[in-house]
């Protein structure tokens, strides 16, 4: 619709170039993305607003700014796979899909992963698979990955997704405690790795071994 689609190029023009994301195939990505569609009817209309959205199960849908940054930090030139852990509405792996070769996206809560999975059928997104479990164990079948990326803050970054990145790939991650982080760039080097710090993120728990336990 014409209508959302100049709702998009306000959100693009407004939200993230001012904040420095440069990055064409990004933007161009944010763009296209219809953002709106991964949410349910009744929150339609704030789905291009600058802030993340609930989407329940205790759950949110990032910021479109955060999704950006996020993104354009994985450095995609369309020829990656990339590993996203906390598919939520699947709004980020759709960005994704439209940047990189394939993405395997896994989620731990079943049912957020069947209404994404359901999306991205609708939409045509035929590049995306879907894995409901414990991300911070990765998907080490289909590994190694260019590029993860982690939309729920973890006290440490889980050591399973660093073994299961490619040479020369990069990982995304907040980091930090439960109620504040900051964005960790790792690449994976043939001398080590090398660390980046980001913006400062609020993003719901990484739940799982090698993340935060479940409250109560």
């Amino acid at each position: 619709m014409a209508e959302y689609r100049d709702i998009r190029e306000h959100m693009v023009r407004t939200q993230l170039i001012p904040r420095g994301i440069k990055d064409p195939r990004v933007l161009d990505a944010m763009r296209r993305t219809p953002r709106h569609l991964f949410l349910d009817e009744s929150m339609r209309e704030a789905a291009y607003t600058d802030s993340a959205l609930p989407i329940g199960e205790g759950q949110t849908i990032s910021q479109p700014y955060m999704v950006a940054v996020m993104t354009e930090l994985l450095e995609l030139d369309g020829h990656e796979k990339v590993l996203e852990i906390g598919t939520g509405t699947g709004y980020q792996a759709a960005v994704l899909a439209e940047l990189a070769r394939e993405v395997f996206t896994m989620e731990r809560i079943s049912v957020l992963a069947a209404r994404a999975e359901e999306r991205f059928r609708e939409l045509h997104y035929s590049t995306i698979r879907v894995r409901v479990g414990d991300g911070t164990l990765g998907w080490p079948e289909e590994a190694p990955f260019n590029g993860v990326i982690i939309t729920a803050a973890s006290p440490r970054v889980p050591e399973p997704l660093i073994d299961q990145l490619a040479d020369n790939g990069i990982l995304i991650i907040p980091v930090g405690s439960r109620y504040s982080q900051h964005l960790l760039k790792i690449r994976k080097t043939d001398m080590g790795l090398t660390r980046e710090i980001h913006t400062p993120c609020v993003f719901v728990p990484l739940i799982g071994e090698h993340g935060w336990a479940p409250e109560g």
